[in-house]
């Protein structure tokens, strides 16, 4: 039986999110309360993936690429920890490589060396990755590369455990990836 009645719930914020809360919650001509329920219920949202025990693995890069830096950050996940959140119980196939879990790691807690890294994978495997004065544009770069091996690389017959290669074994072609600084 599945309880819709809701619950009370105690939580500590600091001075400076009370504020925040508070001035929003003026602005918008609602309780604090709602601003809260809006926030836990946004946050949610954009994690629910992890909510589900079923998805795992590739599966999980969407998510990591679009809210993992700040999921990385306050929780202070390393790369092992989120090796083990991603690819615990997958196939060894389907497995995210622990070289793009590395990358996503460092993209949460120290952005510019996540795309200095990035530029040394690119150039080890022969990917190009779009530079500004020799390091990668921006962090769209380190999205365009997870994209195009984890989520795209079904769609373009593309095995992503064989470095982007396509599934019959020939080279990949070179795709170039403009991002703005």
């Amino acid at each position: 039986m599945h309880e819709s009645r809701k619950q009370a719930v105690s939580i500590r914020l600091g001075s400076g999110d009370v504020r925040k809360i508070k001035r929003l919650a003026e602005r918008l001509g609602v309780r604090d309360s709602d601003v809260i329920r809006f926030a836990l219920k946004w946050a949610l949202n954009r994690v629910a993936p992890l909510c589900d025990p079923e998805i795992r693995g590739p599966s999980l890069v969407p998510m990591l690429v679009e809210t993992g830096a700040e999921l990385i950050r306050h929780f202070e996940l390393d790369a092992f920890r989120l090796d083990a959140i991603v690819n615990e119980g997958v196939e060894r196939e389907r497995r995210v490589a622990h070289d793009d879990i590395a990358l996503l790691a460092l993209a949460g807690a120290h952005q510019p060396y996540a795309l200095l890294r990035l530029r040394a994978l690119g150039s080890s495997n022969g990917a190009a990755v779009e530079t500004v004065h020799g390091s990668p544009a921006s962090i769209e770069a380190l999205r365009q590369h997870l994209y195009d091996k984890y989520v795209y690389a079904g769609r373009e017959g593309r095995n992503p455990d064989a470095g982007g290669e396509p599934a019959g074994g020939e080279a990949a072609p070179v795709r170039r990836v403009a991002v703005s600084a």
